[in-house]
């Protein structure tokens, strides 16, 4: 198979593979002779159109042709245009319950109770790390942070120290990790209070064994009420440092918190968890024109079983349903979730307006050269991460999750940004889709799921799952059967590529002025 028609209603094909002017292929017993070279990934028209005419991919418009085309042309970004503009009205058409569910999975999804092997927190919510981690309140005491992280490693692990006579001999090796980021003071309103809530969200999270929080005094973040922040916690897991305090060397103080941490968290062991209680995070990056043909539809896939088997998948990157914003307000299980899906969606328009910015700008050089022409060609296989299920929740940026099931998160689509969105929400794993590749990871581990097998091949040492192998003729169900193993995998112990290279960090939302 050379070339894929998505959606019975296209006017457009996908090239599997790279095509030469003067083939010719085979579609619905239809003859197409192309009339130029064709990239892998790239679209392919099926019928001739005029200038202004839309362009169907997905059985949706994702654009109108610049100037007339005939059939056999390759056309991308040069040639197709947005239709979006501003903000819209929207009407709430709930879809049947037929359209929330495919029958086939009934088949691929038997009644089982799978589990995953987790750590039981003693506020009853689940890990799948074990971690010490040590957040700083604000920029100023990055520096320290990064020495506390670097000392108590090396003290644990290149050496004979007391501490490690102190455990006992079946004790895990736990990884110490700082979080280092350059907020925390100089910020007002909307920026202040997002960069209290990721910190407060980051603390908070299940994947830490143990939380030293460092603050240095004069902040506007304050130690004291970031603190109340926090609500009822855990304080013998969770512990604070002021350095402006702190009497003498404040990294031997912080020294001597951590081994007290690291003693509480090593005693941790895993135990079995129904799969009900994973909280997976959806996301996209360094799409291409596979993406919506293989990785996001398995994601659709998997979204789909967690939530039927009781657990809790999150889609955000708003800006990234532009052009296919109507499918998930229609799943909406109720007209105040469909209004608050509204308002997820227009907000984020008009923060793009405010700043004289267009709502349809938005795929990168990456995206263009891979397939993808217009925000609403993205969007609509974007949108496929989060499958059929219906909409349980809509997330303001940086709340936690109250509500099983389908959410949505306030988030701009931004890699690093998104993602760290998606693990303050309180997911324990972020499912990353790719088809350009990255190797970026987040608080939390992050998953990276190829689109094409090229890749996979490519960057072996980024990629943790090929889903290429789908438009390669290997069923769906099969590819998804070994990625729901690899995922109980992942959150049972075993380390994404991220996590081994240690390429962990966040990312706060930032909207106005730095004083």
């Amino acid at each position: 198979m050379k070339t894929i028609k998505i959606n019975p209603a296209d006017n457009v094909a996908v090239a599997i593979e790279a095509l030469k002017a003067g083939e010719t292929i085979e579609i619905e017993g239809q003859s197409i002779k192309l009339n130029n070279d064709v990239p892998a990934g790239h679209k392919i028209l099926l019928t001739n159109l005029a200038e202004g005419e839309n362009v169907i991919k997905y059985g949706y418009p994702i654009g109108h042709l610049a100037e007339s085309h005939k059939a056999g042309d390759f056309i991308c970004h040069d040639h197709i245009k947005t239709n979006l503009s501003g903000l819209l009205d929207y009407t709430y058409s709930p879809v049947g319950k037929e359209a929330l569910t495919n029958p086939a999975y009934a088949e691929w999804f038997p009644k089982q109770q799978l589990t995953f092997q987790g750590y039981r927190r003693k506020n009853g919510e689940v890990g799948i790390r074990n971690e010490v981690w040590i957040v700083p309140t604000v920029g100023c005491v990055n520096g320290i942070v990064n020495q506390l992280a670097a000392r108590l490693t090396h003290e644990l692990y290149n050496s004979d120290s007391e501490l490690i006579k102190l455990l006992t001999a079946d004790a895990p090796r736990l990884r110490i990790v700082a979080y280092p980021h350059n907020y925390g003071c100089s910020q007002l309103s909307d920026d202040h209070e997002n960069t209290r809530k990721i910190l407060r969200d980051l603390v908070l999270h299940p994947n830490a064994g143990a939380v030293l929080v460092v603050g240095l005094g004069c902040e506007n973040n304050q130690p004291d009420k970031f603190e109340e922040l926090l609500g009822d916690y855990d304080k013998e897991r969770i512990r604070f440092m002021v350095s402006q305090k702190v009497e003498g060397d404040e990294v031997e103080e912080g020294m001597k918190i951590l081994r007290q941490l690291y003693a509480i968290a090593s005693k941790d062991r895993r135990e079995d968890i129904p799969l009900s209680e994973l909280r997976v995070g959806l996301k996209c990056g360094g799409s291409d024109g596979f993406s919506g043909i293989t990785a996001n539809p398995l994601l659709g896939v998997f979204s789909d079983f967690i939530v039927s088997q009781g657990g809790t998948t999150v889609l955000t990157e708003v800006p990234e349903m532009f052009g296919a914003e109507t499918i998930l307000m229609n799943r909406c299980e109720s007209p105040e979730l469909f209004n608050k899906t509204v308002s997820l969606v227009n907000d984020f328009k008009q923060y793009f307006l405010s700043h004289g910015e267009p709502v349809g700008e938005n795929p990168s050089p990456g995206n263009k050269a891979g397939g993808i022409s217009t925000l609403e060609e993205k969007a609509l296989g974007c949108t496929q991460k989060c499958g059929k299920s219906a909409v349980k929740g809509v997330l303001p940026y940086g709340e936690r999750l109250s509500v099983k099931g389908l959410n949505l998160l306030s988030a701009p689509g931004n890699d690093l940004v998104a993602s760290t969105a998606l693990a303050s929400s309180g997911c324990h794993i972020v499912l990353f889709t790719t088809g350009r590749g990255t190797p970026f990871g987040t608080f939390v581990p992050t998953m990276k799921v190829s689109t094409n097998s090229t890749l996979a091949k490519n960057k072996p040492t980024w990629i943790d799952f090929n889903a290429g192998t789908i438009v390669e003729g290997e069923p769906m169900v099969d590819v998804f059967k070994r990625f729901m193993q690899r995922v109980i995998e992942i959150a049972s112990g075993e380390l994404t590529w991220n996590e081994k290279k240690n390429y962990q960090e966040f990312a706060i939302f930032k909207t106005g002025v730095t004083l």
